[in-house]
């Protein structure tokens, strides 16, 4: 049976996360969360004292950085970073270091490298249209920005259960723009995605959903 290149893409909030998990377990694959290594990319440069506009200095950074993602924690440079990147902090200052041309260049590289041999699913926000633009499924994965916001606010790991449902929704609509206006890899819906919005969809019917495309694929 062929190995696979699954590409997850959507907005914040919309179950990229759950629905990478937990098909990665199902099918045995890898589980690449690319905006994860974006994140410690940016913990690690704020760490360092780098400036997160300074393309040269987080993009050398990023070249030799030891980056290793496994059963759902992130290490950089021997930094567990699994719970310091899950803030509204870490929101910004990610979104900040992706706009950056050159660090977009080398962690693109490295994505490629981790799903070349397929066996994957890989999350973010320009796998199907720049990381694997030739994967074999792609998925869209959207909903309303109250329904993102709401469940986002109910992650204690992102808002530390201290910021309001307001709040969440308007740094959520923020990152939205940013993500879909930057020059470089904007998060966009590649034409041969699937497009599923889950404003209205628990995640167990997401997984289902997708998990029956797999199939009908596999054996189509």
């Amino acid at each position: 049976m062929k190995n696979l290149i699954i590409a997850i893409d959507g907005p914040s909030g919309a179950g990229k996360g759950t629905l990478a998990r937990t098909l990665a377990q199902r099918l045995g694959y890898r589980h690449i969360d690319t905006g994860a290594m974006y994140r410690a990319v940016a913990w690690k440069a704020a760490h360092d004292g780098l400036s997160l506009d300074d393309d040269d200095a987080v993009s050398a950074l990023a070249t030799s950085a030891v980056l290793d993602q496994a059963e759902g924690q992130i290490c950089i440079d021997g930094h567990d970073v699994t719970r310091a990147i899950r803030t509204p902090d870490a929101d910004k200052a990610a979104a900040l270091v992706a706009r950056l041309p050159r660090v977009r260049e080398v962690l693109v590289s490295r994505q490629r490298e981790l799903g070349a041999a397929g066996a994957v699913v890989m999350e973010g926000r320009d796998i199907g249209t720049v990381v694997f633009p030739g994967a074999d499924m792609k998925i869209y994965l959207d909903a309303s920005a109250e329904a993102r916001a709401r469940r986002r606010a109910s992650d204690a790991a992102h808002t530390g259960g201290k910021d309001t449902l307001a709040n969440v929704q308007s740094d959520l609509v923020a990152r939205d723009k940013t993500d879909s206006t930057r020059a470089v890899a904007p998060l966009t819906l590649a034409k041969d995605a699937i497009y599923i919005d889950t404003t209205e969809m628990p995640s167990e019917v997401v997984v289902n959903h997708v998990m029956m495309l797999l199939i009908d694929k596999l054996h189509g």
